[in-house]
């Protein structure tokens, strides 16, 4: 049956949507826009609109750090969160365009010493879509030995994998969805597999290097936005995380870097038809997730417009790109203040003009 998901992958990766003249905003309705969200929201952070990967709207607002008055630029810095899965997802597809990685292939192909049961029942796409039923065994390690200094301490991947990736299985692979960092601790360990190389160098040589991403990194660089949990009282909030973490949610980047990558991935020839199906095949309707990332249908000039829409949420940084595929446009918000990812999405539906 030729259902929903067939329909966003199809039309998304294969652009069987109906061009027509841009929905999103730019200029003085762009301004006004901005400015309705921002009587209603503490934001501060950067606004970006681009068509085609070049941008046609940008505003930098408050500050990168309130407390030294650092005003917020176009080039600052943020963590993405969650948009780092899209970023690792990409980078499996060109190991899967290279002949190193099949995503139907059990775990167990690629981690010989991973528990046998297990392994042998779990797919490399049940990660990528977190539906594994492997639980966040993380969670409940650092909840049962709470430690202020763990994040102090080493751990390679390897080991994480066997401290918190490997518990009984929470349900059947493929039954449920379940959003927990364990599935890209496992993801982790895979491309260092498959690579022999550390995920964050396996990730510079196939994505992030090859597109140019200079300002897009798993470390936080001097000039990081500050994440605040409050402003009334201004209370800041770390953002603490292990290197294994990268492929969930550990990467910084800046508008400028997502407005490439998404006009690159999303519009180009970086990953060839079958791959961009795959990266944009929907694979837990429920969720409109897909693999590292979503892909939903939205109402735009009278008619529903198929769009991938990464969010990211951690600590006090929260972060949109969304992606309308028929005309190659792209909204990137940027923010550190703690808003909801609801708001976030809002405003974001505002830009594009969307219903």
């Amino acid at each position: 049956m030729f259902g929903r998901r067939e329909f966003l992958a199809g039309a998304a990766a294969l652009g069987l949507v109906e061009n027509v003249s841009a929905g999103v905003l730019s200029g003085g309705a762009a301004d006004k826009a901005v400015d309705v969200f921002l009587r209603t929201q503490p934001f501060q952070g950067v606004v970006l609109i681009g068509k085609a990967g070049k941008p046609i709207y940008s505003r930098a607002i408050g500050f990168a750090d309130i407390e030294a008055k650092k005003p917020v630029t176009l080039g600052t810095p943020y963590a993405i969160a969650s948009i780092s899965k899209w970023l690792t997802s990409t980078a499996l597809l060109k190991l899967v365009e290279a002949g190193k990685l099949d995503l139907d292939a059990p775990i167990s192909t690629y981690l010989p010493d991973y528990r046998a049961d297990t392994g042998a029942k779990v797919k490399v796409r049940h990660l990528l879509t977190n539906i594994s039923g492997i639980p966040n065994g993380f969670a409940t390690w650092t909840k049962a030995n709470p430690d202020p200094d763990l994040f102090k301490r080493s751990f390679t991947t390897g080991e994480a994998v066997k401290l918190w990736c490997s518990g009984d299985l929470a349900f059947e692979p493929g039954s449920k969805f379940d959003y927990v960092l364990t599935n890209w601790m496992i993801i982790t360990a895979i491309i260092e597999a498959v690579t022999g190389k550390p995920y964050a160098q396996a990730m510079s040589e196939r994505v992030t290097g090859p597109l140019g991403l200079t300002r897009t990194t798993p470390v936080d660089p001097a000039d990081v936005a500050i994440s605040y949990r409050t402003l009334e009282p201004l209370v800041r909030q770390s953002n603490e995380r292990f290197p294994f973490m990268a492929a969930s949610g550990g990467y910084v980047s800046t508008a400028g870097d997502l407005l490439k990558a998404a006009h690159a991935v999303f519009d180009g020839p970086f990953l060839p038809p079958a791959r961009k199906k795959q990266l944009l095949t929907v694979g837990w309707p429920d969720q409109d997730y897909a693999l590292g990332g979503r892909v939903k249908s939205l109402f735009a000039d009278g008619f529903p417009r198929v769009f991938a829409w990464e969010t990211g949420r951690t600590a006090g940084y929260r972060s949109v790109l969304a992606h309308r595929f028929d005309d190659q446009t792209t909204v990137v918000l940027l923010n550190n203040t703690s808003i909801t990812q609801k708001a976030m999405d809002e405003f974001a539906y505002a830009l594009f003009g969307t219903v």
